[in-house]
């Protein structure tokens, strides 16, 4: 029975690729961030700068010089052949990732509290586990993501992981330095070894991660200078990390709309807490004989700290829900089974139209980065805690209310909020296809009304309020030459799009969540303020 699940999950797993790669290869944007390896490679062999090449997405290259240097080869070959090896890497590298989380998650139910040898008998085995977890993380958004972009991501993860779990040996630690001296991230893993009391291995991880950066310095010496001396420090130059994608505490704290004096500080702090507690957590699992989970947990914590994690980054996020869903608790199941879910569907896009308030559509939006935190601080449930106690039998059943009634109470935690300072997590610009929609125009309709609709102000429009948004629609006069929305004292300004849906009359439309603190600027070409709308704007909600 048990092999023939495995077969199953294993049919599952390779169905999923398919359709996976095959969906990938049919986008014209496939493989973005493979092209944009291999045309700022092509470039630099062509003696131009690595750090000064814009793809026609405006992608740059943003890693190390040394993951220059390891991706060389792919500029050897044609396009194509480069295409589908690096897609076929990416499935092998599931596979790969699946093996020691699958044992992991075996042994995390078998070395549960008051569990022995019965415990390992009726508990799934561990070919069956590896498929399972293989098949899920095929469909998880986080390989799609790698898949589709093209990504390097899904391999440094899978260095890191194997190196930290690796039995002791002289080599240990070296894979961890050559992952981070690609991908800087992977450095946090030397604290976990020094937590651990792993002193050799934190050195030979730094040892490696400054021989692969000194080997960059001979080879690629200006791209070297180039990126050490400020490079590294232009994390801007990636694209806006306030969008979504960014789950990342980093990114959370820009959509709360914190000013740019209090930011650094605020996110520092937040940081230094987050790793310290993962760090403390995941010693003590190591010490509990569960590297698997330590290892994960740490990498987790690379997620969260990240000043950028999208979503191809947030790998170890789905394998710690897949080891809470395989954990021994009802608590900790439906942790990780809603973790889970919001790893496999985007909850802000799937649950808006029911999540009424704000401060719910909030949570939704920002659930990856919320659930990651969570896991660093918690570390699996505090199972280490768990663990070291006597084990005392309870009766079952008993966790499903105690589960119920925190789930309750942090919905209606957040339902209660108010949109936190500078965040709109319903924020939306309409654009020029949009127009057709009576539901986002709907103060004029036609040129010959939207012509007579203005009053001679430089912006004339109207309000319509739903259950959870504000919708906000007009046209504007010649003069202007940019319209922003501000949702929130010192919060980011939007850029309304002025569009030419008529001759001679330029509208826009937007929604947002709230107007209590909203304010519309009207600027001129030379950059003056025309006109500032709020009282209006704040009567909308009223």
């Amino acid at each position: 029975m048990r092999d023939h699940r495995a077969t199953l999950l294993w049919v599952g797993f390779a169905v999923a690729a398919l359709v996976s790669v095959a969906l990938v290869l049919r986008r014209p944007d496939r493989l973005s961030d493979l092209h944009i390896y291999h045309g700022a490679l092509t470039d630099l062999r062509a003696g131009r700068p690595l750090y000064g090449y814009v793809a026609p997405n405006g992608g740059p290259f943003t890693y190390p010089p040394f993951a220059a240097l390891v991706l060389w080869p792919i500029t050897t070959v044609p396009l194509g052949v480069v295409e589908a090896v690096w897609l076929a890497a990416t499935c092998a590298a599931v596979v790969a990732i699946a093996v020691p989380v699958g044992r992991a998650l075996v042994t995390g139910r078998t070395a549960a509290p008051g569990r022995g040898v019965a415990g390992a008998r009726t508990g799934t085995s561990a070919p069956v586990s590896i498929a399972a977890v293989a098949a899920v993380l095929m469909i998880a958004a986080p390989v799609q993501s790698n898949l589709r972009f093209g990504q390097v991501s899904i391999f440094i993860v899978l260095m890191a992981l194997l190196d930290a779990m690796a039995p002791p040996s002289r080599m240990r630690g070296v894979l961890i330095g050559v992952a981070a001296a690609i991908k800087l991230t992977p450095l946090l893993f030397v604290l976990y070894f020094l937590a651990c009391g792993r002193y050799r291995d934190a050195a030979r991880a730094l040892g490696a991660f400054v021989t692969c950066g000194a080997l960059a310095l001979v080879v690629l010496p200006a791209e070297s200078l180039t990126y050490w001396a400020g490079t590294v420090a232009q994390t801007s130059r990636i694209g806006n990390l306030a969008s979504l994608g960014n789950q990342s505490v980093h990114g959370m704290l820009l959509r709360l709309g914190l000013d740019e004096r209090s930011l650094p500080l605020v996110w520092a702090a937040l940081v230094a807490v987050i790793c310290a507690l993962a760090l403390l957590r995941a010693r003590a699992l190591s010490r509990l004989g569960r590297p698997g989970h330590a290892a994960v947990l740490v990498g987790c914590a690379t997620v969260a700290a990240s000043p950028v994690s999208w979503t191809h980054h947030q790998v170890w996020t789905v394998l710690a829900a897949m080891l809470l869903v395989g954990a021994v608790g009802v608590a900790r199941r439906v942790a990780g089974a809603l973790l889970l879910a919001s790893m496999v569907l985007s909850l802000g896009a799937v649950l808006a139209p029911v999540s009424m308030r704000p401060g719910v559509q909030f949570l939704f939006e920002n659930a990856r980065a919320i659930g990651t935190v969570a896991l660093c601080v918690t570390g699996f449930g505090a199972v280490a805690l768990t663990a070291a106690r006597t084990h005392r039998t309870r009766p079952t059943g008993r966790g499903w209310p105690r589960v119920g009634v925190a789930a309750l109470g942090a919905l209606a935690f957040f339902a209660v909020q108010p949109l936190p300072a500078g965040a709109d997590p319903t924020f939306k610009a309409y654009r020029l296809p949009d127009v057709v929609n009576a539901r986002y125009f709907f103060v004029c309709r036609g040129p010959v009304e939207c012509a007579h609709y203005g009053t001679g102000a430089p912006v004339t429009f109207g309000t319509r309020r739903e259950k959870t948004k504000v919708r906000v629609n007009g046209v504007v006069s010649e003069q202007v030459a940019r319209l922003d929305y501000h949702s929130a004292p010192g919060g980011p300004p939007r850029s309304i799009p002025l569009l030419a849906a008529y001759p001679g009359v330029r509208t826009f439309s937007f929604r947002s969540a709230t107007m209590v603190h909203g304010r519309l600027v009207a600027y001129s070409a030379d950059g003056r303020a025309l006109v500032t709308y709020d009282d209006e704007l704040t009567a909308a909600t009223r």
